[in-house]
């Protein structure tokens, strides 16, 4: 008789253990699930040499910054806003950036250029241990002159030795990543490379989060409205103006020479590439084309030999040209309104209830050269100037890049890629939970065994009871690659002699 409560102990013991089974695997398979990317960057010098090239004294040219995208290290450019998905499980992986760069050179004499190519929105794809990454690329053959535009180009195959993709966490961080050039790749860049050709390595870091439950559609269909373009004017509801000052001037302030940095207060937002300036108050006239908007923030440049803070930012807009202007202060003294730049405003465009203005070219006027300490000539290119207007409630203003977490992928060396890239993988906050629950699991796996085996013993043997045995299981997981630092900033190629910004 002494089996029956051994067996309804037994049971007892395997129906706990089938419920803790089913508990753990839904639970471990919707942690598993496949995640969004959502914020990060990813830094790219495409080909160093590349860049010298454009910028040396034979092709007498220079590169542009395009949406939002930026320059960090000696000569990496930063791409933005991250979106895409991964998988833990299988380690696949996609993130699409935001921006591009431009590069123009030998200029002939009818203002066009022989060389002319753009890279933007690069996209990473990895699944089953390989890497490729794609591109929109627009070139001039440099045989032919003919060009040729093409999206999400396989530009790039990823050398991934080393690299374990799955189980990450968030961030998803890669670092000096190896890249050669594919045939499309190499057709793509005009034919200035071969295939085969060894570009610069890649580095990002992609935010990644689990997928919400419900999420709801999008409000922003609903909320464009019916309105005729050229019919809102008087006071809108708010508004940004964006703008980065100029690209060499950002550089020569934190690297060698400057030695300095920049502050921002008041309500002013760094977005890598640019500054915002946020809460615009002001009229707008969609039939004519004006504005007159008054934006918060100060941006304060502080360094060596340098003092400059420019705050209440201003715009207006009529007849197709702009004005931006600041109060300008350099040490003590302040000098109000001063009108810096100039740009053109006929791209500003009115829909529903969002008007904007994205990346109009931008001169310095008088003003703002001797606000600058006459470092530049009026007429001098400045950054462009993006505006965005909402005229009701409803409308979004255009989100700055997002960068992702704050601890970004380094830049790698200039001697090459780290001889060790590795994916960062960082553990769930559930891991503890899983590891509970399987050691549970695993203890009253052997208590059910014991108590059978005891059943069964004693059924053969009467009252002898066997001396009980304990089973031990251990779990072992892989740590994820040390976050790499920031890289520091230092003057890129294309920037002016080291005594002037």
């Amino acid at each position: 008789m002494p089996a029956r409560p051994a067996r309804a102990s037994a049971v007892a013991l395997l129906a706990t253990l089938a419920a803790l089974l089913g508990a753990l695997f839904p639970a471990t398979a919707a942690h598993a699930a496949g995640r969004t990317v959502q914020g990060g960057r990813l830094d790219w010098g495409i080909k160093s040499s590349f860049q010298s090239y454009v910028t040396g004294p034979v092709a007498k040219g220079a590169f542009k910054l395009k949406n939002g995208a930026a320059t960090v290290g000696g000569s990496l450019f930063r791409f933005h806003s991250a979106t895409g998905s991964y998988d833990p499980d299988s380690g696949a992986f996609e993130a699409a950036f935001s921006g591009g760069v431009g590069f123009q050179g030998h200029q002939k004499p009818d203002g066009t250029y022989e060389l002319d190519l753009t890279v933007s929105r690069p996209t990473v794809k990895i699944d089953g241990g390989r890497g490729t990454l794609f591109a929109d690329v627009s070139s001039k053959a440099k045989d032919t002159g003919a060009v040729t535009t093409q999206t999400q180009v396989p530009f790039a195959t990823l050398g991934l030795g080393g690299v374990d993709m799955k189980g990450g966490g968030s961030p998803i961080v890669l670092t000096g990543i190896p890249a050669t050039l594919t045939e499309q790749g190499a057709r793509a860049f005009a034919g200035y490379y071969s295939a085969g050709a060894q570009l610069d390595p890649v580095s990002l870091s992609a935010d990644v989060k689990a997928p919400a439950a419900g999420t709801a559609p999008s409000p922003r269909a609903s909320a464009q409205t019916s309105q005729d373009p050229q019919a809102p004017q008087g006071a809108f509801a708010d508004a940004a103006v964006d703008w980065g000052v100029r690209r060499t001037f950002r550089e020569y302030v934190t690297g060698s020479v400057g030695q300095g940095k920049w502050t921002l207060a008041e309500g002013a937002r760094d977005g890598g590439a640019l500054f915002r300036f946020p809460q615009g108050k002001g009229a707008y006239d969609g039939r004519k084309g004006a504005l007159d908007a008054a934006f918060a923030g100060t941006v304060h440049f502080t360094g060596a030999h340098l003092d400059l803070k420019l705050g209440k930012v201003s715009v207006k807009v009529e007849n197709g040209k702009g004005v931006l202007s600041a109060d300008v202060t350099t040490g003590t003294e302040t000098k109000s309104a001063v009108a810096l730049v100039e740009f053109d405003a006929k791209g500003l465009k009115t829909e529903g209830s969002l008007a904007t203005l994205t990346e109009a070219p931008a001169t310095l006027t008088e003003g703002g050269a001797q606000a600058f300490d006459s470092m530049y000539k009026a007429g001098t290119e400045m950054d462009p100037v993006s505006l965005s207007v909402a005229l009701d409630a409803t409308a979004k203003l255009p989100a700055l890049p997002d960068l992702g977490s704050t601890a970004p992928p380094a830049s790698p060396a200039a001697s090459g890629p780290s001889p060790a890239p590795a994916a960062k993988a960082e553990e769930s906050s559930n891991t503890g939970l899983y590891a509970a629950l399987t050691v549970a699991v695993l203890l009253l796996a052997a208590g059910a065994a014991f108590l059978l085996l005891r059943r069964n013993r004693a059924a053969a043997a009467g009252a002898a009871e066997p001396a009980g045995a304990a089973e031990r299981a251990e779990a072992a997981g892989a740590a994820g690659a040390t976050e790499p630092t920031e890289p520091t900033d230092t003057e890129v190629a294309d920037a002016p002699p080291t005594s002037q910004p």
